[in-house]
C-alpha cells in the first residue's frame, strides 16, 4: 500500500468506532420502532444493520484481515466469496435508504395516499425485498478483479462488473435521490407559501426534521461515494493500478472516504431527532424506556398554586354535583 499503515490505523479506528455506535442506532430505533410502530424507524434501523454489516465484511474482513493481516495469502476462492458478500452488503446498506426517500416523497407530496399504503407490515416486506435482491446481486462479483495485483488491462468482464457496479452502487440510487429530493423541496416550498405564519410553527416542523435528516443522509453518500466511482472508472479507461502509483494511492484514499459513510449517521440522527437523542441518553443511562408514550397521571395534572388548586377543586365538585342523581330531599314535591 502506497499510504503504509495509515490505512491500517483509520480502518481500525473506524472499526472500533463505528461498529459500537451502530449498535447502540440499532437499539435505539428497536426502541423507537416499537413505541411509535412507524415506518420510518423501521428503515432507518435497515440502514442502520446493513451498515454493520458493511463494516464487518468490507472493513474487518477485506480491508483488515486480507490485506493488512495474511497479504491476501488465502485461497482464490475464499477471496472472491468474501468480495460477493462485500458487495451483496455494500448495495444493501446503500440501497435500504431508497425506500425511505419514497416513503419521504409519499409522505409529503401524497400524505392521503401515504395513511393507506405506509405501515410497518408492509415497511418490513419492502425491507426484506430490499435485502434478497442486494444479496443476489452480489453473487456476479464473486469474479471481480483484484485491481491491486492484476496488472494486465482490465477484460470485457471486468468493464461490465465495474459499469454494474457503479451503476448499482452511485448512478441508480443517486438519480432517485435527486429526483425525488427535488420534487420534495419543491412541495415544501409550495406548502410553506400556502400556509399562514401561525400553522408553519406546528406540525410541518416536524416534517422540516425529519426531511432535513433524509436530506443529509443522501448528500453526505452522494458526497463521499463520488471519489470512489471516479477512480474506478479511471482505472477502467486510462490507468491501471499496476502501471499507475497515483491511482493506487487514489483508490485508497476514495475507500476510506466511502467507508466513513457507514460511522456517521449515528451523529445525522442526534443532531436533528430529538426522540432520538432521548432514547439514546436512556440507553446510555441504563434506563428502559417505556414501549408505549407515557399518559400524564391525575396527581400530575393537579395545579401548584392554591388559587388554581382551589379552583380546580370547585370545578370537580360541581361536576360531581351534575353527574350525580338527584338526592331524596331535592327530589320531594313540596306538600
Amino acid at each position: 500500500c502506497v499510504l503504509g499503515f495509515i490505512p491500517v490505523i483509520y480502518y481500525s479506528v473506524l472499526l472500533c468506532v463505528g461498529v459500537p455506535v451502530n449498535i447502540l442506532t440499532a437499539v435505539a430505533l428497536c426502541r423507537l420502532a416499537c413505541r411509535t410502530k412507524k415506518p420510518l424507524y423501521y428503515y432507518l434501523l435497515a440502514v442502520t444493520g446493513s451498515d454493520i454489516l458493511s463494516q464487518l465484511f468490507i472493513i474487518f474482513v477485506g480491508f483488515l484481515l486480507e490485506t493488512a493481516v495474511f497479504h491476501r495469502d488465502v485461497p482464490t476462492v475464499l477471496l472472491h466469496v468474501v468480495s460477493a458478500a462485500e458487495f451483496a452488503a455494500n448495495h444493501a446498506s446503500i440501497w435500504s435508504t431508497v425506500p425511505l426517500t419514497v416513503d419521504r416523497y409519499v409522505a409529503l407530496c401524497h400524505p392521503l395516499l401515504h395513511r393507506q399504503i405506509s405501515y410497518p407490515a408492509r415497511a418490513r416486506k419492502i425491507i426484506a425485498a430490499v435485502l434478497v435482491l442486494s444479496l443476489t446481486s452480489g453473487v456476479p462479483f464473486f469474479w471481480w478483479s483484484d485491481v491491486w495485483r492484476d496488472s494486465h488491462p482490465p477484460s470485457a468482464l471486468d468493464a461490465v462488473l465495474i459499469w454494474t457496479h457503479v451503476t448499482i452502487i452511485y448512478f441508480l440510487p443517486c438519480s432517485i435521490f435527486l429526483v425525488l429530493n427535488s420534487l420534495i423541496i419543491r412541495k415544501l416550498k409550495i406548502r410553506q407559501r400556502q400556509q399562514p405564519c401561525q400553522e408553519e410553527r406546528g406540525p410541518p416542523r416536524r416534517l422540516g426534521k425529519t426531511t432535513a435528516m433524509l436530506l443529509a443522509l443522501t448528500s453526505v453518500f452522494s458526497v463521499l461515494w463520488a471519489p470512489r466511482t471516479v477512480v474506478v472508472i479511471y482505472h477502467l479507461y486510462v490507468s491501471s493500478v499496476h502501471q499507475d502509483w497515483r491511482v493506487h494511492l487514489a483508490y485508497d484514499l476514495s475507500n476510506m472516504l466511502a467507508m466513513l459513510n457507514t460511522a456517521v449517521n449515528f451523529f445525522l440522527y442526534c443532531f436533528v431527532s430529538r426522540p432520538f437523542r432521548s432514547v439514546v441518553r436512556d440507553i446510555m443511562l441504563l434506563r428502559g424506556g417505556p414501549l408505549h408514550p407515557r399518559r400524564p397521571l391525575p396527581q400530575q395534572q393537579a395545579p401548584t398554586n392554591a388559587s388554581n388548586s382551589s379552583l380546580y377543586s370547585g370545578n370537580n365538585k360541581r361536576s360531581q354535583r351534575d353527574s350525580t342523581p338527584l338526592s331524596p330531599r331535592r327530589n320531594r314535591k313540596p306538600s
